[in-house]
């Protein structure tokens, strides 16, 4: 946030190509003019409709969750064990629920109540590429699905659910923020199952994880990640770019400097972060202290005009 400060903010239009959770313009969205908000995941998506786009906050009545065995709770919660079977029968009978109302808004905001509440109660280490073979205390709690307060929007923000690479071409602005996928590891693939809980879709799902197929980026292929970042440099239409990248990303940094110097003036600021570490070895403690740092680079451009 403190990078973004120098420039005067209240008229400008930000946007967020690589949202996520929308962390970034969800802090920003009252401060600028307008935030465009995107993602490729269609569980951030759905993040992103409520926490940018809303204008005010919908306190709904919750019905009491009943039972009912679907989709979730055949191929999620038996032999693949990412929910209780408690939790996935009341995971399908709201879902069910919310497939049923007739309003986008609604329907929208349910959708995201149902995510932050099974995320909770989630039989995973941390993302979604596994589960654990026994359930852990969170995951045996009762789920619970309550309304989420945020604060509103006071701007007509926009969010999208597009490629970065054909999105970028459409929309124009003056702050465009980027925090791409910087290693191999697929996001489709980590988190597929926030994805599969809120479409409403029956599939057959691959594997031992349960996979769907899924949207694939050229962030995550070495052989494709400079063309797709030089595309989106180029084709951007606004003034100031910010590339967040760290020092493990598949673009080495002398290519990421070759690409944006490119199309402007380039500045550099770095941080450093401590990785987490699991193990309790402390053995070489010196050494392994400094293999766990990662070096998190912000790369300012300004684009020539």
């Amino acid at each position: 946030m403190e990078n973004f400060n120098k420039y005067n903010l209240k008229d400008k239009i930000f946007c967020d190509l690589f949202a996520g959770t929308g962390i970034v313009g969800y802090t920003i969205k009252n401060i600028v003019g307008k935030v465009i908000s995107n993602d490729f995941e269609y569980y951030s998506y759905i993040i992103l409709k409520n926490i940018i786009e809303l204008k005010e906050n919908i306190n709904f009545e919750f019905p009491n969750l009943e039972n009912f065995e679907g989709f979730i709770t055949k191929e999620y919660a038996t032999f693949r064990k990412y929910f209780s079977k408690e939790n996935s029968l009341k995971i399908d009978w709201f879902r069910n629920y919310i497939f049923n109302t007739k309003e986008d808004k609604i329907r929208n905001y349910l959708l995201f109540c149902l995510l932050e509440s099974a995320d909770k109660v989630a039989n995973t280490a941390s993302v979604y590429g596994a589960f654990l073979k026994a359930l852990k205390k969170t995951a045996e709690k009762n789920i619970e699905i309550k309304n989420i307060d945020f604060t509103p929007s006071i701007n007509n923000n926009e969010v999208f659910n597009e490629n970065a690479l054909s999105l970028i071409e459409k929309i124009k602005g003056d702050i465009l923020y980027l925090d791409p996928p910087y290693n191999h590891r697929q996001y489709g693939a980590n988190y597929h199952l926030l994805n599969t809980i809120i479409i409403n879709e029956d599939f057959k799902p691959k594997g031992i994880t349960g996979l769907n197929d899924y949207k694939k980026s050229d962030f995550c292929s070495k052989v494709k990640a400079k063309e797709a970042l030089d595309h989106i440099i180029k084709s951007a239409n606004f003034e100031h770019i910010f590339l967040s990248y760290n020092n493990e990303g598949i673009i080495e940094e002398k290519y990421l400097l070759d690409i944006l110097g490119k199309y402007g003036k380039v500045s550099i600021e770095k941080k450093e972060y401590k990785r987490f570490d699991s193990k309790k070895d402390d053995s070489k403690k010196e050494e392994k202290d400094k293999n766990l740092i990662v070096n998190e680079y912000l790369y300012i451009l300004n684009k020539n005009t």
